[in-house]
């Protein structure tokens, strides 16, 4: 499966014909794929498929010149649905409990929080 054919080629209109931008693209890709981000699967009939995007930018050094370019692919989350595309939220923020745990544990032993 080759996911070019489903870019939309409005996102690409401006980045297509520079060659910078593919290897930026081929990059991220292969990223994917070495950190084993995702994997494909035969799409269940039950299940809507959720859209990826192409934000580009360029990377720049002192000067303002252009140093690399980088492409990030991007999911469209904003389109899920609650209660079909997934049925709860996590935010990676730490409890009230488990800070006070760890600084009345830090002071018994003594050590230096920082």
């Amino acid at each position: 499966m080759s996911l070019y054919r489903n870019w939309n080629r409005k996102q690409l209109r401006l980045h297509w014909m520079q060659p910078g931008w593919i290897v930026a693209m081929k990059f991220e890709l292969a990223e994917f794929e070495r950190n084993k981000i995702w994997r494909l699967v035969p799409k269940p009939n039950d299940v809507s498929v959720i859209g990826l995007k192409w934000i580009f930018k360029n990377k720049t050094d002192k000067e303002g010149d252009i140093v690399r370019n980088k492409a990030r692919l991007v999911i469209k989350g904003y389109s899920q649905q609650e209660g079909i595309d997934y049925d709860e939220t996590f935010a990676p923020v730490v409890r009230l409990e488990a800070v006070r745990i760890f600084l009345a544990y830090a002071a018994y032993k003594d050590f230096d929080v920082y």
